[in-house]
């Protein structure tokens, strides 16, 4: 998952919270707690917790600011002007594959056997988590608390410089720290349930709701009331990478990106979980973002036990609900976080009457039925992600379905059919123009799934990781795809996939025109460590350097991955690592079985199929005379003719074979040629 990591201290109003916290942190080695009773009365025992983190406890009395030890451990004047220092603290140690949270973390019991916890205040500029307890997991259960902090409480900000926990910087980080400000948790690796609370929560920077960051789960819990921050904000969680079940949030959001009624980033699971779309503000504004329910319906789901019956909305054919009209297709709000759920349309539908919306969560299947949804307009500077689904959760399946006249601008994941993809998105295709910063695709912002046999016609643009059809696709597949139009971006720019992080991009070829400033390539811009098979670019190619980056290529701006039996046949220019197929071959990259034919210029590090090598390039080849270039980067110069006889390319060992025209295809081979006319063609190619 990927999250920023700093940590700030909150200011936070009138919480009643009732919470149950249970092991669930995978990686954190803890011992079951201790049966004893320890009783708090006092300031000084509640402070006294952080002393045996693994103890049970029993509060005995209200804690407020009469009660002995407030002036000195929770006032404003409290620790020089910081107030409550949060019970438990950890850090991510280790690196990708073998992380741990370590630390002081709380891990025991606190049942307050429903009193109160009143007037605490927290100012906490150089902690790394927020909250009465920063931390808690691995067997932790706090129970039974009426809580309130003091209104008046700042805000804080991080120690240190801004960090993010993901697959690319904790390969380099040994320890990273992990943060959060909640009114109840900071950072919750654990179980919260049965949290009921009311007040305001705010900060001035990021992953802020009533938990701050929430890796395990939290469900059967409410919040009334306001929560403000930079990014990652909610009601709820301010980043979701765990489960919020059966929760809801009534109030107002304010935050800069990434912000939500329920939950703010997210990469999670959200399963009957709402907000009322009519009564929150996100910005000043009604948006619908993930669990947004309309105000009939929110009423109708809290009078109804938390439950509302599809079968009263909706009429089903077999295995399928149907979607017949817009009225239908905005029940998916309601019922579209029950994976078990399958919807099909049965009619095309125009979306020009219903501005900004869209279904911000799926985890059920729908089938498109062959049919379009036209005219989708979404402008958001604070929402993601975004698209027409905003996220396709792992499990969920979005088929045969067209998304036409289509126009979207996000700050980040943000698709013109869905912004995130962590499940399938088969046989669909986009038309229109999709706009925003980073994870920008035409069809799909992210992919962590599958993308297969769709396509993607317009323009998009972004800045990071801009891809025709699909922005980033990190450790997902993508087959039997193209696109066609025009791809703008400043890094990670590609025809299909702007960036391909441990990915599979095979059958897939783009005949779009890209342009971009570093990592520029005809289908893929980066393919960091993932694999490009059997596909193909036509397209013209320009990069150029920015920030002492660069990188340009026909096919792919950079290789670290694996480039076989592909080709590009665009043309190429970039200041400095230009190449025909690829700009940059780095490392452990790979290229074999391939060909460029395109006219490849720039000033240094130039070559006609690699513009710089330092991996391995193999049996592959280009043409001296189409591209202008003659030597460096690896591989083989070839005359056009050369370049057209089968025997070039037998001869090195391809699986090729040569046919009568190019019209006719055999398919028992990988490659096909007419031999003395074409350069070698993919058998499957279109």
């Amino acid at each position: 998952m990927l999250r920023k990591l700093n940590c700030h201290a909150a200011r936070v109003g009138i919480l009643l919270i009732e919470a149950a916290l249970i092991a669930g942190m995978a990686g954190c080695d803890y011992n079951p707690p201790p049966t004893r009773n320890l009783e708090i009365r006092t300031w000084y025992d509640l402070d006294a917790v952080r002393d045996d983190l693994g103890a049970s406890y029993i509060l005995m009395n209200d804690l407020d600011s009469t009660t002995p030890g407030y002036e000195e451990l929770a006032s404003p004047t409290a620790n020089g002007g910081q107030g409550w220092e949060p019970i438990g603290r950890g850090l991510w140690v280790g690196t990708l594959l073998g992380a741990r949270l370590a630390g002081e973390i709380f891990k025991g019991t606190l049942d307050g056997q429903g009193y109160a916890i009143r007037d605490l205040y927290i100012n906490r500029r150089d902690v790394d988590q927020v909250g009465l307890f920063g931390i808690a997991a691995g067997g932790a259960v706090i129970k039974n608390i009426a809580f309130t902090i003091n209104p008046t409480a700042t805000t804080g900000e991080a120690n240190g410089e801004s960090l993010r926990l993901d697959e690319q910087t904790v390969r380099s980080l040994d320890v990273a720290p992990v943060g959060g400000v909640g009114g109840l948790l900071g950072y919750n690796g654990g179980t919260v349930s049965n949290c009921h609370a009311t007040g305001n929560i705010g900060s001035d920077l990021e992953m802020v709701g009533l938990v701050g960051l929430n890796d395990g789960i939290v469900s059967n819990c409410s919040f009334t009331g306001s929560v403000s921050g930079d990014w990652g904000v909610a009601g709820l969680v301010g980043y979701n990478g765990g489960t919020v079940s059966n929760c809801y949030f009534v109030g107002n959001v304010t935050g800069n990106s990434d912000v939500g009624g329920l939950v703010g980033r997210h990469s999670g699971t959200i399963s009957n979980s709402y907000y009322n779309y009519d009564e929150v503000l996100i910005n000043g504004e009604n948006v619908v973002t993930i669990g947004a329910l309309f105000d009939e319906d929110f009423e109708e789901w809290l009078a109804n036990d938390r439950s509302l019956d599809i079968n009263e909305r909706l009429s089903r054919e077999g295995a399928y609900y149907v979607i017949d009209n817009v009225s239908d297709f905005k029940q998916l709000l309601a019922f579209g976080q029950d994976a078990a759920l399958k919807f099909r349309l049965t009619n095309d539908l125009d979306l020009g009457d219903e501005p900004s919306f869209h279904i911000p969560y799926l985890t059920g299947e729908f089938d498109g039925g062959g049919h379009r949804i036209s005219n989708l307009r979404l402008n958001f500077d604070s929402v993601s992600p975004l698209g027409l689904f905003g996220y396709l959760a792992p499990g969920g399946e979005v088929s045969g379905l067209g998304v036409d006249n289509v126009n979207i601008t996000g700050p980040s994941c943000v698709g013109g059919l869905v912004g995130y993809n962590g499940g399938t998105v088969s046989n669909c295709y986009f038309v229109g123009n999709v706009t925003g910063n980073n994870d920008i695709g035409g069809l799909v912002g992210r992919s962590n799934g599958t993308v297969s046999d769709s396509h993607s016609t317009g323009s998009v643009a972004g800045e990071g990781e801009v891809g025709g059809l699909v922005g980033a696709n990190w450790f997902g597949t993508v087959r039997n795809s193209y696109y066609t139009g025009t791809v703008t971006g400043t890094e990670y720019t590609g025809g299909v996939v702007g960036h391909n992080w441990e990915g599979t991009v095979i059958n897939s070829y783009s005949t779009g025109n890209v342009t971009g400033a570093s990592w520029v390539g005809g289908l893929v811009g980066y393919n960091y460590d993932g694999t490009v098979r059997n596909s193909y670019s036509t397209g013209t190619i320009v990069g150029g350097i920015i920030s002492g980056r660069w990188g340009t290529g026909g096919l792919a701006g950079a290789n670290s991955g694996t480039v076989t039996n592909s080709y590009s046949t665009g043309n190429v220019s970039c200041n400095e690592l230009a190449g025909g197929l690829v700009g940059f071959n780095a490392g452990e990259g790979s290229v074999s079985n391939s060909y460029s034919t395109g006219n490849v210029a720039g000033t240094s590090r130039v070559g006609g199929l690699v513009g710089e090598n330092s991996g391995t390039v193999t049996n592959s080849f280009w043409d001296t005379q189409t591209s202008g270039q003659a030597t460096l980067g690896g591989g083989t110069g070839k005359s056009t003719e050369q370049m057209k006889s089968i025997a070039t390319f037998s001869g090195a060992g391809w699986n090729i074979i040569a046919v009568a025209n190019p019209s006719t295809r055999n398919p028992s081979h990988t490659w096909n040629i007419v031999n003395g006319v074409t350069y070698p063609f993919l058998t499957w190619q279109r």
